[in-house]
């Protein structure tokens, strides 16, 4: 327990809560002094707790190196798989830091790292203001450096095997936590993985994508060739009118730019609904976005609830919980207001009330909004006559 260090080349204990790779330039001559020994004793003196910290520390144990190519493969292997990464650039005679730029080049964007660089520091300006404009944390001293990475480790999470290639920042999401649950449900074990990409609006994990090697257990074989990609599960609502034709039936639907749209005019039209930064329940999050993106109020209570489904299995992992509400004509005429628009920013919708015939002949839904369409109107009762 406590802090264990790794040193190059050396493998890495089997069981950790926080990883955390120490980067920057190592001394080319003996009588530059090397940065880690103050590094480590800081990290050993402030790392509190029984929980079990691992450093790379990517100089050797004793005066030989590594052979280069096993030394360069050690280092990108759990660089790119560790909590956190530290930079620290005390660039200088001595310590040119030139692998240090190709590190941060490959890892500035990973929001793992934390950057810090002593005010003598040479060449060092880009680093700094791209740091400065990307909301990593940067300091200019190396304690202030090693509080930085350590507040990013705390608190740890204790991980075994392929779960130590997760790192925290995506550990720490429920959107991960869901899909590995769902594995080890199945029986499949995570044997490895290496974060691919985030995307952190406010540097909170929304979507990620993270390549795996999964050993699935009915086949008795590991796959290794897909990426996980994934966000927070949205909650949706199909509102809608029955008709005595089921092809006359009015649907609520929004209309809204998404840039992946192959449609002819960009738009899609997908079901009122998403999702929100921290989990709560889809019920009212459900009538909270209905609210939102048509206008149109409606009680949690007076929501259905049907399936939560992932969208589409085959790319994503995220699940959409799907309520559905019939409503009145007046409520309908109420979002028939021509010219409604809701949203600001990146997010504009505009409520649409289409027949379903005129839906199944459009190239606006994709699929996912269709099969909702299909679960609701297939399944729902019909009401009794004398309607509202």
């Amino acid at each position: 327990m406590g802090v264990v260090v790794v040193r190059a080349g050396e493998e890495p204990p089997d069981r950790w809560a926080a990883s955390l790779f120490l980067a920057g330039p190592t001394p080319r001559t003996p009588d530059v002094a090397s940065w880690r020994p103050e590094a480590m004793a800081e990290i050993e003196r402030r790392w509190a707790g029984p929980d079990e910290l691992v450093v790379f520390l990517p100089e050797p144990r004793g005066a030989v190196w590594p052979e280069y190519e096993h030394q360069r493969t050690w280092e990108l292997y759990w660089g790119d798989r560790c909590d956190v990464v530290l930079f620290w650039i005390p660039r200088g005679p001595g310590m040119p830091a030139l692998t240090t730029n190709d590190e941060w080049g490959r890892w500035k964007d990973s929001g793992r790292v934390v950057l810090g660089t002593p005010p003598e520091a040479q060449s060092v300006r880009y680093q700094r203001g791209y740091a400065a404009d990307h909301q990593i944390p940067l300091t200019d001293t190396l304690m202030a450096t090693v509080t930085a990475a350590l507040d990013q480790l705390t608190p740890g999470a204790t991980r075994t095997g392929g779960c130590r290639h997760v790192p925290l920042l995506l550990w720490r999401t429920p959107s991960f936590q869901s899909w590995l649950g769902a594995q080890t449900e199945a029986g499949n074990e995570l044997r490895a993985a290496r974060l691919e990409w985030t995307h952190r609006p406010g540097r909170r994990v929304f979507f990620w994508a993270l390549h795996v090697e999964v050993h699935v257990a009915e086949e008795d074989r590991v796959k290794s060739n897909e990426v996980v990609l994934s966000r927070p599960d949205i909650a949706s609502v199909l509102a809608y009118r029955r008709a005595d034709r089921l092809e006359d039936t009015e649907i609520v639907l929004i209309r809204e730019f998404r840039s992946p749209s192959s449609a002819p005019d960009g738009f899609v039209l997908e079901l009122p609904g998403g999702s929100h930064p921290t989990p709560m329940d889809p019920r009212a999050l459900a009538a909270a976005e209905f609210g939102e993106e048509t206008g149109l109020r409606i009680p949690p209570e007076r929501l259905v609830p049907h399936h939560s489904r992932q969208l589409a299995a085959t790319v994503t992992a995220h699940r959409q919980s799907l309520f559905s509400v019939e409503l009145t004509t007046a409520e309908l005429a109420q979002i028939r207001q021509t010219g409604a628009i809701h949203g600001s920013g990146s997010e504009l919708t505009y409520p649409t009330v289409i027949r379903l015939s005129d839906l199944l002949a459009s190239e606006a839904p994709d699929w996912t909004t269709l099969g909702t369409v299909a679960e609701v109107l297939l399944t729902a009762p019909r009401p009794p006559t004398g309607r509202l």
